[in-house]
This record gives C-alpha cells, sequence and structure tokens, in this order.
C-alpha cells in the first residue's frame, strides 16, 4: 500500500549538475529523509540549508502534512539543497495545482539554468587569460 503512496506524488528537481528524485508522502508527520538520512543529518547543522529545503512546503502550508523521501546526486551541499527544493515544489503542483501561483510567485518552479562555464583553450580557465610579461 505505501508502494503506491509512494507513486503519487513525484517529480525531480536540479541545479547546476544535481538531480534529486522527490517522492511525497501523505501524512507522515512532517519528515524530511535525503539519501537515507534525516534532514538534519543530511545538511550537517546548517539551518538556513533546512529553511531553504521546507520553503516550498511552508509556503503551501503543508509542512505537516506531507513526508519528504528524496535521493539526490552530482554537485556539491549546496546545490543538492536546492534541487530536492525544486523537486518538492514541482511535486506539490502534483498534489494540488492550485498550489502554482504562490510557488511561481516565489520563484520556486523555475529551474536555474546557471551551470560551470567550460573552459575554452587559450585560456587557463574559462575566462581567465594567461598572466601578460611586458618583459
Amino acid at each position: 500500500m505505501e508502494q503506491k503512496l509512494l507513486m503519487d506524488y513525484y517529480a525531480t528537481g536540479h541545479r547546476k549538475t544535481a538531480t534529486a528524485k522527490v517522492w511525497l508522502i501523505p501524512e507522515a508527520g512532517g519528515k524530511i529523509i535525503i539519501n537515507d538520512k534525516p534532514l538534519e543529518e543530511f545538511i550537517g547543522g546548517r539551518t538556513v540549508l533546512g529553511m531553504v529545503i521546507k520553503q516550498p512546503l511552508v509556503l503551501t502550508n503543508t509542512l505537516e502534512k506531507f513526508g519528504v523521501v528524496a535521493k539526490v546526486e552530482g554537485s556539491g551541499i549546496s546545490a543538492q539543497v536546492a534541487a530536492v527544493r525544486h523537486g518538492i515544489a514541482r511535486a506539490l503542483l502534483k498534489v494540488n495545482p492550485s498550489f502554482r501561483a504562490p510557488l511561481k510567485d516565489a520563484g520556486l518552479l523555475t529551474r536555474d539554468p546557471r551551470v560551470k562555464e567550460r573552459k575554452k583553450y587559450g585560456r587557463h580557465r574559462a575566462r581567465r587569460g594567461f598572466q601578460y610579461s611586458k618583459r
């Protein structure tokens, strides 16, 4: 029975090279589990990252109604948190399409397109040129 509930509200979120698979579980009492770890253990004491993850749930007043299970990989901790937030926001749309307006106004449905720029030939990094020597 629980497997069917997991499949009802599924979405993916992205940020940089981080990809998050997110499941919303009805009536799970607000438990958030990411990569088989509770939220506090995953973020390692960074309370701001915890607030970022909970932002879509707080905005739609569904923090205590849904539990979150997420698998996230790629990139660093901050991008992974943003990917989970994007996934939660997209999954909430499947729960109730009327959540679109507040989530969109807060900018939670837009995938952040910024990624690392590739290195170009003739340069140290993407834009950093070699040191100029006059003599």
